[in-house]
């Protein structure tokens, strides 16, 4: 009886409802749901692809929309950079995993993007933990090419426009070319061998760009990878000699 009173003096008051206020963080969630919506419509039918090439593109264009509202509002935290990067790792392995296992692409390709996410998610964690997160003054990337390869606006910017486009282009081929509901039927076998070969090329430059962008987190962060083993090495030994 009383949650019923509560809900009449509401409705009585005319309270206003509130405005959902859209975060990073949320938009960052929402980019992962639309990306995973994706993948789950390729393989569907022509048209089921063409539509999961839309959610590509949409996708992408959140990853921008995150980083833009958490600049405008400032609303920049470790924590949403931590997550946007996770973000990154799932739309990145879900895609390639999901182009891998349909024989489009090479299975080393979500083995390379894996290990490498693992590989510097892994020092930043280390870094972080001493104290260095974020882009700003105690940021863990000291050199300037290192933060002109990772944290500079053109190369976020390059990296997102070559998976969006190796994203979409891999979508396309499946929806107009694979299939027995292909869109543009049986092709000569010259035009498909240059389709095969763009999409190799494609997906093999992104791969280097995202090898080459993880190299300065490579290089130094491994000085925190040194200090946090170093002193385990020591007390370890310690025992040992006192025997």
């Amino acid at each position: 009886m009383a949650w019923r009173l509560q809900l009449r003096e509401y409705r009585a008051g005319g309270v206003r409802p509130v405005k959902m206020q859209w975060t990073p963080n949320k938009v960052t969630l929402l980019r992962v749901a639309v990306g995973f919506s994706a993948v789950c419509l390729f393989g569907r039918g022509a048209w089921a692809n063409l539509a999961a090439v839309g959610l590509t593109v949409a996708s992408i264009a959140l990853d921008a929309l995150d980083g833009h509202i958490a600049r405008k509002k400032k609303m920049a935290t470790p924590v949403g950079a931590q997550l946007d990067i996770l973000g990154d790792r799932m739309i990145e392995n879900l895609y390639f995993t999901y182009f891998a296992v349909v024989g489009m692409v090479s299975l080393w390709l979500p083995v390379l993007f894996f290990a490498r996410g693992a590989a510097t998610d892994f020092l930043r964690g280390l870094a972080m933990k001493a104290g260095h997160s974020g882009w700003g003054a105690n940021a863990m990337l000291r050199t300037w090419w290192g933060r002109a390869l990772v944290a500079s606006r053109w190369s976020r910017g390059l990296y997102a426009a070559m998976k969006c486009l190796c994203f979409c282009y891999l979508g396309l081929e499946l929806a107009l070319t694979r299939g027995p509901v292909a869109l543009l039927g049986t092709l000569a076998a010259d035009v498909h061998v240059m389709i095969r070969v763009g999409a190799h090329v494609l997906t093999w430059m992104t791969a280097g760009f995202c090898l080459v962008r993880g190299l300065p987190v490579l290089v130094e962060g491994w000085k925190y990878l040194a200090g946090s083993v170093g002193p385990g090495r020591g007390s370890k030994s310690a025992p040992q000699v006192a025997m």
